[in-house]
């Protein structure tokens, strides 16, 4: 059964750390609502050039406190955690919620915030993520094990 956008089985969320996936990366990027772009060194270096700190690159011990706020925030707000994989440059989430998935994805990166800045064996950072992210969803139960097996496995 196809679901709408209005009932999805779950989103997979998706956000960067600061300063590592700019406009214009080699690996191509996407521009709000225009969706996928091709690489751009130019504007990369422009974008490069804005940047207010250093990049945001997370250590073993971050990336499992990251993981670990997420959990604790499921368990606290009642949503399905389905699964979570915190790398040194990006973070994904597969979890069934009742807000918007711009809502959950912001509320994981906010309480992911105030934890890191009081740790005292993390990094000092003014930013540790970038603006927005993604938040597709999965309406069916093909892309919801998709989802899964791929933040799980192919990371």
């Amino acid at each position: 059964m196809q679901r709408s956008c209005d009932d999805p089985l779950a989103y997979l969320l998706t956000w960067t750390t600061y300063g590592t996936w700019l406009p214009g990366d080699e690996r191509g990027w996407t521009k709000r609502n225009r969706g996928p772009q091709p690489p751009d060194r130019e504007k990369e270096r422009a974008a490069r050039t804005l940047l207010k700190e250093p990049t945001c690159r997370l250590g073993h011990l971050e990336r499992r406190l990251v993981e670990e706020v997420i959990r604790r925030h499921c368990e606290w707000r009642r949503w399905s955690l389905l699964a979570v994989n915190c790398r040194s440059n990006h973070v994904h989430v597969v979890v069934s919620a009742t807000e918007p998935p711009h809502v959950v994805r912001e509320q994981f990166k906010a309480a992911c915030t105030r934890r890191l800045k009081v740790d005292p064996n993390a990094a000092k950072h003014a930013r540790w993520w970038t603006q927005g992210g993604s938040g597709r969803y999965l309406n069916d139960e093909d892309s919801l094990e998709a989802a899964v097996l791929y933040v799980r496995d192919a990371q």
